[in-house]
């Protein structure tokens, strides 16, 4: 038995929260402010608050959590995925901090999480590769050159990191120089890292995915493969496993070229090896993730093999459980729960869930980080929830994830539910010939969406801290500004919750008074920047401001053509509604 600190929240936490009761471990879950009532914080057998409201004060701020794990009594840190999972600097300080860290070896994070220096390990054991640049780029000079030689369209990728930050995808020469700038910005947010480097981009790809798990002794086995085609903005949103429609020969090269990358690194504990497969049957080295996949699930469902208690087994000495790729029975899908608004263009909606109803039935597996009337926050990644179904063939397990997924109702913050029962019902991937890509979402189903009903603006739900004494001791307490405000007003005094209708008082409507047009943000986030000058002129449509909203770049157009005054400034935390332009 140990004590575990899991360096995470939501649903991740909460899965692994749970295996840790199941194999005796106590579990001790951290949270931000605005998560100190969050379902992970409740379930965990200790929990630990981290000042601060962002991720970087939170989530990403080591010594916060070494020290967070030092006065829970934690022999081991699980990081879960996201954060700080794949960040070599955390798995040392972990380790030097003489604790365990249930993941690959610092070392083997840094060969394998550094894109450039994987597609190197690939090359050398013989993996598909596309053409591209192995090393970090010096600036867009370089990605020009290279776009002129290996030819449009090419891809710019951050260089550590998943998930699909930090990616952007270039068409049009023009476009070289803002996509570079726009895939730096997000790697710095995502990951603390600028590096990106640039490939060849495989056109209508399907994105298939190899799991592995290592005794960090040079034995890596292969557990399954799954297909996660189905994405928007470069993210994931349905998954399966097995991947349907390979040929023996196709699954077994994508396998032992997984196995031997992660062998040349003696990787240790569960990692995934992505791969794209062309229509014309080319395949190609992706990336490695090495951490637990959020989509992990389907491969638990259809091999047996429990992915979070492998982890354990191997952090502990214990070795791997298994010797030979498991046999794969029946077949199993996930559909990503995320806050967002596929009639907006899958548009951030973080808000309250007012009310959910959870499906059930044959094969149904439910993961969530959140119940009803918990709050989606705006800070954090716009996952919630997965629904996972499993059946003995592919056939029986959409029906039964579209059955499951017609049950689940969830009312509050807009979701991409319907976008996931969409893909499940088209002919393109029902059908016995698998159609879809990685760009269908976006290009074939995204004009059939429907906007739906948007929350309302989240007043501040952070703690204040004030210092107060007891039996003669002062100590530091957090209470909710919810508290504070009934406190203030029973007390007739101003509250810490006053100024919860600021942001709202701030929004401005399509046009002001004076006949001149307000530029909203549509998401509640930080304005990156400004990509049109203070009083320079601009026409309707034009993209004039980015924000970051849900570790997402989100694009702002103006209403209508004019002169583009600024008011407010780079860095700013917006609520959505709220105005930063003016166009007069």
């Amino acid at each position: 038995m140990s004590t575990i600190l899991i360096a995470n929240r939501g649903e991740i936490a909460v899965r692994i929260i749970r295996a840790c009761a199941e194999n005796g471990h106590t579990s001790v879950a951290v949270y931000a402010d605005q998560d100190a009532t969050a379902l992970h914080a409740q379930l965990a057998d200790v929990a630990i608050g981290l000042p601060g409201t962002t991720a970087a004060e939170t989530y990403l701020n080591i010594p916060a959590l070494i020290s967070a794990a030092q006065a829970a009594g934690a022999e081991a840190v699980h990081p879960g995925y996201g954060f700080l999972s794949e960040n070599a600097e955390f798995a040392a300080a972990v380790e030097d901090a003489g604790l365990i860290w249930i993941g690959p070896s610092p070392e083997a994070i840094t060969a394998l999480g550094d894109k450039v220096t994987a597609r190197q390990l690939a090359q050398k054991v013989g993996a598909p590769l596309a053409p591209g640049i192995d090393r970090p780029l010096t600036g867009a000079a370089e990605v020009e050159d290279f776009a002129r030689e290996a030819g449009l369209p090419i891809i710019i990728k951050a260089a550590h990191g998943g998930g699909g930050r930090g990616m952007k995808i270039v068409r049009d020469f023009a476009e070289v120089v803002e996509a570079f700038e726009s895939a730096t910005r997000e790697a710095v947010e995502a990951f603390g890292r600028p590096e990106c480097f640039v490939e060849k981009f495989l056109e209508h790809p399907r994105h298939v995915e190899v799991q592995v798990v290592g005794d960090g002794k040079g034995t890596v086995v292969a557990v399954g493969d799954r297909d996660c085609s189905a994405q928007r903005r470069n993210q994931k949103l349905v998954e399966e496993a097995p991947a349907p429609n390979l040929t023996a020969e196709q699954r077994d090269r994508l396998q032992r070229s997984a196995e031997a990358i992660c062998a040349e690194v003696d990787y240790r504990g569960a990692g995934t090896v992505e791969f794209l497969l062309a229509a014309d049957g080319t395949m190609t080295f992706l990336e490695v993730n090495t951490r637990l996949q959020v989509e992990h699930p389907v491969t638990e469902a259809v091999t047996g093999v429990d992915l979070v208690t492998e982890q354990f087994r191997i952090a502990f000495g214990q070795g791997l459980s298994l010797t030979e790729t498991p046999e794969v029975r029946g077949h199993a899908i996930e559909l990503r729960l995320n806050a967002e608004d596929p009639g907006r263009g899958f548009l951030p909606t973080p808000g309250r869930i007012e009310a959910l109803t959870v499906p059930g039935g044959p094969g149904v597996r439910w993961d969530a980080g959140v119940r009803a009337g918990d709050t989606v926050q705006p800070a954090f990644d716009s996952l919630f929830a997965k629904l996972i179904v499993h059946g003995p063939d592919r056939a029986t397990a959409i029906a039964r994830t579209i059955t499951a997924a017609r049950e689940l109702t969830v009312t509050g913050p807009a979701t991409v539910l319907q976008a996931s029962l969409a893909i499940l019902r088209h002919p393109a991937f029902a059908g016995d010939v698998i159609g879809i890509d990685t760009q269908w979402i976006e290009s074939e189903l995204l004009p059939e969406f429907a906007p739906q009903d948007r929350p309302a603006p989240l007043a501040g739900e952070g703690l204040r801290r004030m210092d107060i004494e007891i039996d003669g001791r002062m100590t530091t307490i957090g209470l909710p500004g919810a508290l504070l405000a009934v406190l203030g007003s029973v007390g007739g005094s101003a509250s810490a919750g006053a100024d919860a209708g600021s942001a709202a008082d701030s929004m401005g409507n399509a046009d002001s008074d004076d006949g001149s047009a307000v530029v909203t943000a549509p998401v509640p986030g930080s304005l990156v920047d400004f990509l049109v000058a203070d009083g320079a002129d601009v026409a309707e449509g034009d993209e004039v401001a980015v924000l970051s909203a849900m570790k997402m770049e989100t694009r702002v157009t103006a209403p209508a053509a004019g002169t583009l005054t600024h008011l407010a400034s780079v860095g700013d935390t917006v609520a959505v509604g709220e105005t930063i332009a003016r166009v007069r």
